[in-house]
């Protein structure tokens, strides 16, 4: 045979063969990028599986200090401040509400005396003491309004300070 006659067969020949290779090259290929993606997914996997792990550990140690933090003295001490500081407070306003109510109770019952009703007593009312101030008519009025400031539940004592004067 002569030259002429087997190049064509000869290109085929070299044809099949770089399309096999192509082919095994392109298999070749395609496992490699498939072991890839395999170990990038075990990777990921991985890393998710110890960030978990490590969230977990991370918040069982905050639950743990914040359990200590509430259990120390020092917040048991200033809760317990905070604590009275509220009673206190309260007992105050209480306390406001009660001299308010007795300075009322006390005005009302000396404004049903005939004698003093028309005078201008001044009342005022602290932790229960009633202080009385202004004039008063006469010695017996001035004692009367005292027994009336006591009279009103309530009050622990009177501080009598009404002046008797003469009437005009």
């Amino acid at each position: 045979m002569t030259l002429q006659k087997l190049k064509p067969a000869l290109a085929l020949c070299a044809a099949g063969a770089i399309l096999s290779l192509a082919a095994c090259s392109d298999q070749a290929s395609k496992q490699s990028a498939e072991r890839k993606v395999d170990s990038a997914v075990e990777k990921t996997q991985d890393a998710t599986v110890a960030a978990a792990r490590k969230a977990a550990e991370l918040a069982e140690k905050a639950r743990d200090n914040t359990k200590a933090y509430f259990e120390s003295p020092e917040v048991k001490r200033d809760v317990a401040a905070a604590k009275d500081a509220l009673k206190n407070a309260g007992d105050a306003l209480t306390a406001k509400t009660d001299d308010a109510a007795i300075t009322a109770s006390v005005t009302a019952a000396l404004a049903r005396d005939p004698e003093l009703s028309a005078r201008r007593i001044d009342v005022r009312t602290n932790a229960g003491t009633v202080q009385l101030a202004g004039p008063a008519p006469s010695t017996e009025a001035k004692a009367r309004a005292e027994t009336i400031a006591r009279a009103v539940k309530g009050v622990s004592s009177v501080d009598n300070r009404l002046e008797v004067t003469a009437a005009n």
